[in-house]
C-alpha cells in the first residue's frame, strides 16, 4: 500500500478547514462593509447577493441540471437572497424531490464539482496560479516573484479574479446538500470492507485508489486556489471595514 494513494485526501483535508474559516471571516467582513456604507440591512443583503451572483448562479444551476440529468423532479428555483430563521443568509435555492441516497448525494455534490471545473477553466485562461505553485515547489524564488508581480497586469486579470472568487466562495455544498453524504459514505465503507475481506483489497488499491486520488488532488488544488484568492482579499477588506468604522464612528457587532 502506497501513501501516494492518499496524498489527495491529505492535501484536501489540510486546505479545507483553513479555507472554510477564511471564507466565513471574509463574508462577515464584506457584509459589515456593506452595512456600514448603506446602514440598511436589507440593502446590504442585496448588495452582498449581487456581488456573489455569478457563483450563486453556478451553484443553483448545477443542482438543477444534475437533478434533471438523474431524472429527479424539481420545484421552485430562486436566485434571490432571503434571511433564514437561524440568522443565516440563503443566497438561492432549488427544490428537488427526495429520491435514493446516491442521486441525492450527487445532486448535493454538484456545486463543488461545477465550481472546481469553473476554477480550473478560469485558472488556465486568466489567473495562472498553478504556475506559481510549480515555481514554489522547484524553489525558483526569483521567477516566482517576477511571475507574481506580473499577474495583475495580465489581460482581464481582475475579471477572472472576481469570477474565481465568487465561484469559489459559493461552491461549498450547504448542510441540506450534505444530508445524503453520510449514509452513502457508510455504505461505500461497508462495500470496501467486504472487498478487503474477500481478498480484493490489493486490486482496489492498485486500480481504484489512484483514480480516486487524482480526483481528490483536483479538488484539493481548487480549494488551495480558492484559499489563496480569499487570503489576498483579507487585508484590503479588513482595512476598509476598520477605516469605515472609525470614519463613521459605528461598529458592526
Amino acid at each position: 500500500m502506497s501513501l501516494n494513494n492518499f496524498e489527495g485526501l491529505g492535501w484536501l483535508l489540510l486546505g479545507f478547514l483553513p479555507f472554510l474559516w477564511v471564507q466565513r471571516w471574509l463574508h462577515r467582513e464584506i457584509q459589515a462593509v456593506f452595512l456600514l456604507i448603506t446602514r440598511r440591512p436589507t440593502l446590504s443583503i442585496g448588495l452582498f447577493s449581487l456581488l456573489f451572483f455569478p457563483g450563486v448562479l453556478i451553484h443553483e444551476t448545477s443542482h438543477f441540471m444534475t437533478a434533471h440529468l438523474l431524472g429527479v423532479p424539481t420545484g421552485r428555483f430562486s436566485l434571490l437572497p432571503q434571511a433564514l430563521p437561524d440568522g443565516k443568509l440563503q443566497l438561492g435555492y432549488v427544490e428537488a424531490a427526495r429520491t435514493d441516497v446516491v442521486r441525492d448525494a450527487l445532486i448535493g455534490l454538484a456545486p463543488l464539482l461545477a465550481g472546481t471545473l469553473a476554477i480550473y477553466l478560469i485558472e488556465f485562461n486568466g489567473l495562472h496560479l498553478i504556475s506559481l505553485q510549480q515555481y514554489l515547489n522547484q524553489r525558483e524564488w526569483a521567477i516566482f516573484w517576477q511571475a507574481l508581480v506580473r499577474l495583475p497586469v495580465q489581460p482581464d486579470f481582475w475579471l477572472w479574479f472576481y469570477l474565481a472568487f465568487t465561484i469559489s466562495s459559493t461552491m461549498l455544498p450547504s448542510a441540506s446538500d450534505r444530508q445524503a453524504w453520510l449514509p452513502l459514505l457508510m455504505f461505500l465503507a461497508l462495500l470496501v470492507g467486504l472487498a478487503f475481506l474477500a481478498g480484493a483489497g490489493t486490486w482496489l488499491l492498485n486500480n481504484l485508489a489512484p483514480i480516486l486520488n487524482r480526483i481528490l488532488m483536483a479538488l484539493a488544488t481548487a480549494v488551495g486556489i480558492s484559499l489563496c484568492l480569499h487570503l489576498a482579499l483579507i487585508p484590503p477588506v479588513g482595512f476598509l471595514r476598520v477605516a469605515l468604522s472609525r470614519l463613521l464612528k459605528l461598529e458592526v457587532v
